[in-house]
């Protein structure tokens, strides 16, 4: 028997084998037949696939809680004033915590599982469309063309990182969408061929893990950690990283596969956490599309180095405050959010200190 307790792994492993791999294929089919013979139409074809796919899954209702979403976000972008489109998704991702419209999002749907798919996919979609809005402050009026409704909506309907990401920046997949590059069936069928080999190793090897280790079910007892020595938890708590590791591998590594049949660069895939030794850099490489969307939009506009210390400070705070509040905002998501906020600033201060040359002489 599995462990059954990591409901992220259980929860889309069962929603991929019914329907979400299932429309992945699809969405393959469609880009392949649209890089053959109508490239100019690539990303409108992919888009109505994407709004075909949501209705299916998340139904007419579900839909319309995005479109509204992602057409509210882009009429506040018009004013473009990036505070206040920030405060605009700040605010809708907040109506996902109002337990009223909780409960009548959950009278659309006959299971829990449904409804959570559509609140995962509300609160990733959030990413998107700030990242489009953000971009149509900064350029909108000289690029009017490339920050169109429509290729917002292309944006935020491109199925294969529609439910879970990972997250590209809308400069870069526009970017990249608009290039018409040269077109192979053969080589594309090597990379896809070659891709589902790679993911098909990594989702056995953390299947091997869920079913032989059991790292969740006894992190949910006290009492055996109790019994642990240091040794242990440390083991244990390496398990952990392991697999969110190996996990994110899968979840990640499909929709990236996707991509690069699209003809795009995803994001680069996690680096193993065995070969981290900073909190710094295991930010930067493990989720690296969200660290882009975080330096982007948040670290650089709020002055990131290149301020004061508190301005420094500060600026770093807000990234890990934005990330804990998006996924949920629960008291324990803040004290992970401090202790890595607390971890990057001594890592930068004990940096700041070898590097002052008194310093690396007494070295």
């Amino acid at each position: 028997a599995q462990d059954p307790l990591d409901f992220e792994w259980s929860y889309w492993i069962e929603w991929g084998r019914e329907r979400i791999l299932w429309l992945l294929a699809g969405h393959l089919l469609v880009s392949q037949m649209c890089r053959l013979f109508v490239e100019k139409y690539k990303p409108w074809c992919l888009m109505v696939y994407g709004m075909a796919a949501c209705c299916f899954l998340l139904g007419i209702k579900g839909f319309a809680v995005i479109l509204v979403h992602a057409a509210v976000s882009f009429a506040v972008a018009q004013f473009q004033i990036p505070l206040l489109t920030w405060l605009c998704s700040l605010l809708l991702l907040s109506t996902l915590r109002i337990p009223a419209v909780e409960e009548a999002k959950r009278k659309w749907y006959d299971t829990e599982n449904e409804y959570y798919l559509l609140l995962f996919t509300v609160s990733v979609r959030c990413l998107f469309y700030t990242s489009f809005s953000l971009e149509y402050c900064w350029h909108g009026h000289a690029q009017k063309s490339a920050h169109s409704l429509l290729w917002m909506l292309a944006y935020v309907f491109y199925y294969p990182m529609f439910h879970n990401g990972p997250l590209m920046n809308y400069d870069e997949f526009s970017e990249q969408m608009r290039k018409q590059e040269a077109f192979s069936l053969k080589t594309n069928l090597g990379i896809l061929i070659m891709g589902i080999i790679r993911i098909f190793f990594w989702w056995c090897l953390a299947e091997l893990m869920i079913h032989l280790m059991y790292i969740h079910a006894i992190c949910s007892s006290s009492s055996p950690l109790e019994a642990m020595s240091y040794w242990a938890l440390g083991g244990l708590a390496l398990a952990q990283v392991l697999f969110f590791y190996v996990k994110y591998l899968v979840l990640y590594g499909v929709p990236a596969l996707l991509l690069r049949m699209d003809g795009l660069k995803p994001p680069a895939l996690p680096r193993c956490v065995s070969l981290m030794h900073s909190f710094t850099k295991m930010w930067r490489s493990f989720d690296v599309g969200l660290h882009h969307f975080l330096v982007r939009y948040i670290y650089v506009p709020m002055g990131g180095s290149q301020s004061s210390l508190p301005g420094m400070l500060f600026s770093t705070a807000l990234p890990f405050a934005f990330v804990s509040y998006w996924h949920g905002g629960q008291s324990y998501l803040w004290y992970w959010a401090t202790l890595n906020w607390l971890g990057v600033i001594v890592e930068n201060g004990v940096k700041r200190i070898l590097s002052v040359s008194l310093v690396q002489d007494l070295i």
